[in-house]
């Protein structure tokens, strides 16, 4: 079977991710991509072309409508003939689903990896082009895969056509993400962080909806109680470079508390470095950080946004977004367990990743994508 996926582009994201795994790691179908925007300095399109995967990019812009790209994209639909297309995020469901209609294709499905979208902390075209497509589920998609069950739940509520909706959680490479002790000493060697000191992680983009405010603030609270501890951000503008959260850094006195790396290709030795991961979401679908840190064995303290409560279950905390005292008291928790308590310490590590083998492994994923491309 063919399959073209159409995405808005292939920069570090979530759904970018879990593209990249199907593409990599199946080897049944042929998976082709075309990725809306241009080529740029998107992380998955060498990532891609190293996996033999064909990727075709075209030039809009995020927020205009390239004329010739839509006539590009329908040329390139009706000459690559595929079985199915998939399309992944707002504007591909829009711009690839109609087009891909258009230009004959069949068997059409939708991919939504976005859960509530905030009023001020999101792009209002998004907004508007989410609206279009609650209006339009009725007639172009097959079939609308969500990535959590929040996902869609919330988008039904606006108008997605509900006899159309299945969930399929993204599934993960545990042959990637493993708990490796001497990865995470490498981080900690090339951070100059001592074996004894807790480090808190967190990875993502530098974004509202990652309320990134919030975490600082909550680290603030750990130092405040003269707790001895670092933390790791790593994601898009969470480094150096970024004046705002250098700022708010230094307002908070965290100076030397905080290591910005940016975007990193070794997130596997991240979250094998870290003690626990820290996600600050205001609002999330289906966190791939979650479970990539599980994987890893790292214990994982998150806001209750999307599905996160299901991926954590009982390996974890959970606590309501935006409440600094709530994530850092779920900290002094995991600390006093590390320190005082190591066999139960030890046991909530190895169920983190026994949790993400047994519900979300790459396996199960790819098993059900098929399924759907095939009713």
């Amino acid at each position: 079977m063919r399959v073209l996926h159409i995405i808005t582009g292939l920069d570090d994201g979530g759904a970018e991710a879990v593209l990249y795994r199907i593409c990599k790691l199946d080897k049944e179908y042929q998976h082709i991509v075309i990725s809306l925007q241009g080529q740029g300095k998107q992380k998955y399109v060498n990532l891609l072309q190293k996996c033999n995967i064909s990727v075709h990019t075209l030039n809009f812009s995020k927020t205009g409508i390239n004329f010739f790209g839509l006539f590009k994209l329908f040329k390139l639909i009706r000459q690559l003939k595929p079985d199915v297309v998939q399309t992944w995020m707002p504007h591909a469901d829009l711009i690839g689903g109609v087009i891909a209609r258009i230009a004959g294709v069949k068997n059409i499905f939708w991919g939504v990896h976005h859960t509530n979208l905030i009023k001020g902390k999101i792009n209002r075209i998004v907004v508007i082009i989410v609206k279009v497509n609650a209006v339009l589920s009725s007639f172009v998609p097959t079939k609308i895969i969500y990535c959590a069950e929040k996902s869609r739940d919330v988008q039904e509520s606006i108008g997605f056509k509900k006899n159309k909706g299945v969930v399929v959680h993204n599934g993960y490479d545990t042959n990637s993400f493993f708990q490796n002790s001497s990865l995470g000493n490498s981080i900690r060697n090339e951070l100059g962080i001592s074996h004894e000191t807790f480090v808190i992680g967190h990875v993502g983009s530098y974004n509202p909806l990652k309320d990134q405010e919030t975490l600082i603030k909550s680290l603030r609270y750990l130092d405040q109680k003269g707790i001895n501890f670092n933390a790791i951000f790593v994601g898009k503008k969470l480094d150096p470079s970024n004046d705002n959260l250098i700022r708010l850094i230094d307002e908070n006195g965290l100076t030397e508390r905080i290591h910005l790396l940016g975007i990193r290709n070794d997130i596997s030795a991240i979250m094998n470095g870290i003690d626990i991961f820290m996600l600050s979401s205001v609002s999330e679908a289906f966190p791939n950080v979650l479970n990539e840190a599980m994987a890893c064995e790292t214990p994982c303290i998150s806001t209750n946004v999307g599905d996160a409560a299901l991926i954590v279950g009982d390996t974890g905390w959970i606590v309501s977004p935006q409440d600094a005292k709530a994530l850092a008291k779920s900290s002094i928790k995991a600390l006093e367990e590390k320190k005082l308590h190591h066999e139960s310490w030890k046991q909530r590590k190895k169920a983190c990743r026994q949790r993400i083998i047994r519900k979300f492994s790459f396996e199960k994923m790819i098993k059900k994508y098929k399924d759907v491309w095939a009713s």
